[in-house]
């Protein structure tokens, strides 16, 4: 009641006086303070026992401002008309995957008509859509319409390139509509199927939520070969997790990524790679020397061949590089992927009968192992640029766990509304639980994102622990 009363000077005015206020004024100042963005109206209920869904309803209709008295949405440069009469546009808010309907998208036209059996641009990818059979919704009831006009909510299935957030326009030419800019998934797990064999149903499901729900990160970590997902809290994963079960009966298993290691050298170093077999028959042979030196980093891998006077065919240096890359796939710390090196591929010798590739391959990597030994190896890991959007109030308890998880912080500045923006270097190891924290330290009020910076070494302390992990999964492999 305050709230609507400071709607409107004469309102308040009388309210202060303690006049009694009838019901058709209160929802007329109602409408009005929400047509101008001055009220923000909020019912309470239960949608899971159907509590006070009518009284929601009753609301929109009753006490809510009609689109067509807000009058014109701007959308980009567009001024959208809720008219019939105009061009076609319908933006599609909402996409659902059906186990037997495939991809349904649900729409809201804000100017024209949608008609059934048409032709559609969609304004995203600037391709033709078909629109089939249009369905309207009531609950779990569903209906047929063959036209849905300005502020209709209506749904279209086996549309190819649309989903959410996407513009459907009545025309030929492209144009640009904005789009809504999504939240980073910052909540990563491991995924795996519960039972063998299920691979297949299990990430096909996960597309297919994917589509519906485009926060959802699904990749596969091409270094660990771990399949992720991705969502905005560790509830968001929880709920895709039951979805997939509830309507795709997939059962999948989730824990923790392991983080991506890398390994590079400090130092210069020289080594020797020679293969020689008899096996009776032909024999194999193969005979290098190389110089293995550190790159910047981010420099990534080079291979220089030095050789001179034919001592090695050039047929065969290829697969010495070829051996090279094979090893590096293992560093000797942790067996980890090596990084940030030079390979100088300056002598060796070779046997007219028994040389081959694969000799030659097998003595590169011989030789690649040696030098790696030599050249002082160190365990890198991936550090993140994280940034924490906080409450003033929580600021100092934030920097304080940043700082407890090996983090540097880089600056904050107010962002506006009472939150602080704090940026700061955090290595990912520290950064894989920190969502449940971070919701403990702000009452839920802290959000973050982070984005890879850069890799760093390891301290000392750290890294053996970290060797002894990984070598300890390599045994439970072996066995």
């Amino acid at each position: 009641m305050d709230e609507v009363s400071e709607s409107s000077d004469a309102l308040m005015e009388r309210y202060l006086e303690g006049e009694e206020i009838s019901h058709e004024e209160i929802v007329t100042a109602l409408k009005d303070g929400t047509n101008h963005g001055a009220i923000f109206p909020v019912t309470c209920g239960v949608a899971t026992r159907n509590l006070a869904a009518n009284r929601l309803l009753d609301a929109i209709v009753e006490d809510l401002p009609s689109p067509v008295k807000h009058g014109g949405l701007q959308v980009g440069e567009m001024t959208l008309e809720a008219v019939a009469d105009a061009e076609l546009f319908a933006y599609v808010f909402k996409t659902r995957a059906d186990p037997f309907a495939g991809r349904i998208n649900i729409f809201r036209v804000y100017q024209g008509v949608l008609k059934q059996d048409s032709q559609v641009m969609n304004t995203r990818s600037r391709t033709k859509e078909r629109i089939g059979q249009l369905v309207s919704f009531e609950g779990h009831q569903t209906g047929h319409a063959t036209e849905f006009g300005p502020g209709d909510i209506g749904a279209v299935a086996k549309l190819k390139e649309t989903k959410a957030g996407d513009w459907l326009a009545s025309r030929e030419t492209s144009i640009e509509m904005p789009s809504i800019k999504l939240p980073a998934p910052v909540m990563a797990f491991a995924v795996e199927p519960g039972s063998k064999g299920d691979e297949d149903k299990v990430f096909t499901a996960l597309r297919r939520l994917q589509e519906e729900d485009p926060t959802i990160d699904l990749h596969r970590d091409p270094q660990t070969g771990e399949q992720i997902v991705a969502g905005l809290s560790q509830v968001h994963v929880e709920v895709i997790v039951e979805r997939l079960k509830s309507r795709f009966g997939a059962e999948v298993n989730l824990r923790p990524p392991r983080v991506p290691y890398q390994e590079t050298i400090r130092k210069s170093a020289k080594a020797h790679g020679r293969h020689k077999k008899q096996t009776g028959g032909r024999g194999q042979f193969g005979d290098c020397h190389i110089e293995l030196e550190p790159l910047a980093s981010g420099a990534g891998f080079e291979f220089v061949n030095a050789i001179k006077g034919g001592v090695i065919p050039t047929g065969f240096i290829p697969a010495v590089e070829k051996g090279v890359l094979e090893a590096m796939t293992e560093g000797v710390v942790a067996g980890y992927p090596v990084k940030d090196v030079r390979v100088r591929l300056y002598d060796g010798s070779y046997h007219t009968v028994d040389s081959s590739e694969m000799a030659f391959k097998v003595a590169g990597s011989l030789a690649m192992k040696e030098a790696l030994e030599q050249a002082g190896p160190v365990l890198l890991e991936p550090i993140m640029l994280v940034t924490v959007s906080v409450p003033e109030d929580a600021v100092g308890d934030v920097i304080g766990d940043l700082n407890s998880r090996r983090g540097r912080p880089l600056g904050m500045e107010p962002a506006g509304g009472g939150i602080t923006e704090i940026k700061a270097d955090v290595p990912m190891a520290e950064m894989l639980s920190y969502a449940p924290d971070l919701r403990s330290i702000t009452g839920g009020q802290g959000e973050f994102t982070m984005a890879f910076e850069r890799y760093e070494e390891v301290p000392g302390h750290l890294a053996e622990k970290v060797v002894g992990e990984a070598r300890t999964q390599r045994e439970a492999v072996k066995a």
